[in-house]
């Protein structure tokens, strides 16, 4: 079973920043695409950001382009996600998510909730105006 804890999250300033990690169990983290989402009640899970299996690639919603950097460190078994110039409008329950599978599809969607099968517990993150 593959096990995604998120920490980081906390209440910040407008403006300031926030790294979150997301810590995933097992030997195949390297293999797995991973991704962040977030989640404000009463609206849909929306993309974040994600990262291929490889590293090679990284994807950014639009409203975070610029402002957030996904990266991953295999040796930790950690993918992370650099919040800068953070907004009130990002507050919100932010998700990691593992695709354990993403190197084999021949086409991979990573701003789709349903490409991913590991989930976190998800860790909030605040942003005051």
């Amino acid at each position: 079973q593959v096990q995604l804890v998120e920490s980081g999250g906390g209440l910040v300033q407008a403006g300031g920043s926030l790294r979150l990690s997301c810590a995933v169990s097992g030997r195949s983290f390297s293999m797995y695409a991973m991704g962040w989402f977030r989640q404000v009640r009463g609206k849909e899970r929306e993309f974040v950001a994600a990262i291929s299996w490889s590293g090679g690639s990284t994807y950014y919603a639009e409203s975070v382009k610029g402002r957030f950097t996904i990266s991953r460190d295999n040796a930790k078994n950690t993918v992370y996600l650099q919040m800068n110039s953070l907004k009130p409008e990002d507050t919100a329950v932010y998700y990691c998510a593992a695709d354990s599978v993403a190197r084999f599809k021949g086409r991979w969607t990573p701003t789709r909730t349903n490409e991913y099968d590991y989930w976190g517990q998800g860790t909030q993150v605040t942003v005051s105006s």
